[in-house]
């Protein structure tokens, strides 16, 4: 008796640990991977970009998480609305400070399909961090350290932007403990977009570089006034 119970306890320490292993193998993998993508030339982007991308969206399905664990359902999300009116209170102050010092600029491309695919962008975002990254993360850390890596790792993800990787440590560590405590993905992928199109206005675009990272950072190239209206009106 004592060693059938012995043989399931080992058993049970050898799956875990197979578990534990393959957790961090795609931990690994699905950051690599990403940053990899990031640093492609444009070409290859639109080949290799989708695969790095959704790959993560089918490890997490697979095993079949029901909506609140996603932060897709209903759990939290009538608490967590807060968010909302705060993410717009700070974007007002931003661009009210940034009119005043004079950084304030239009938005490179403030069409509906730039807007709404950043916006959908940030929800993607939002889905990468809380629902691949921290729960691989909590496998071998705290909570709060598994929330301070996946900051971390989070602004990494946005170098060579130094105003960005800045801006996004700070954001991955607040959106990933709103995230412990409401469990709402769509309220803080909107936030998300809310202050990271408030941050595209206000900071001058000779340091965003039009918000690129990766390689594309160091394509970017600066427009003439009224160029975006003039290229747009042509069309």
């Amino acid at each position: 008796m004592a060693t059938a119970s012995n043989s399931t306890l080992v058993t049970l320490s050898l799956s875990q640990e197979q578990k534990s292993s393959r957790e961090l193998v795609e931990l690994i993998i699905g950051f690599a991977a990403i940053l990899a993508v990031l640093w492609l030339p444009s070409r290859e982007q639109l080949v290799f970009g989708p695969l790095a991308l959704f790959a993560p969206l089918g490890l997490v399905l697979a095993k079949r998480p029901t909506l609140n664990q996603l932060g897709l359902g209903t759990q939290g999300f009538v608490r967590s609305l807060w968010i909302l009116p705060a993410a717009v209170a700070l974007s007002i102050a931003g661009v009210y400070f940034a009119q005043r010092i004079g950084t304030f600029h239009a938005l490179y491309a403030p069409d509906f399909s730039h807007v709404g695919g950043y916006v959908v962008w940030t929800l993607y975002q939002q889905f990468l961090l809380q629902d691949y990254f921290m729960p691989r993360l909590t496998r071998f850390l705290t909570t709060n350290k598994a929330m301070a890596l996946a900051a971390l790792l989070f602004a990494l993800a946005h170098l060579p932007n130094i105003p960005l990787t800045i801006a996004t440590l700070v954001w991955g560590a607040v959106s990933c403990w709103l995230f412990q405590r409401y469990r709402s993905l769509y309220v803080l992928g909107l936030a998300q977009g809310m202050l990271g199109l408030c941050f595209a206005v206000c900071v001058p675009d000779f340091m965003l570089h039009h918000m690129r990272v990766g390689l594309g950072y160091f394509h970017y190239h600066p427009i003439q006034a009224g160029h975006y209206v003039a290229t747009t009106t042509a069309k």
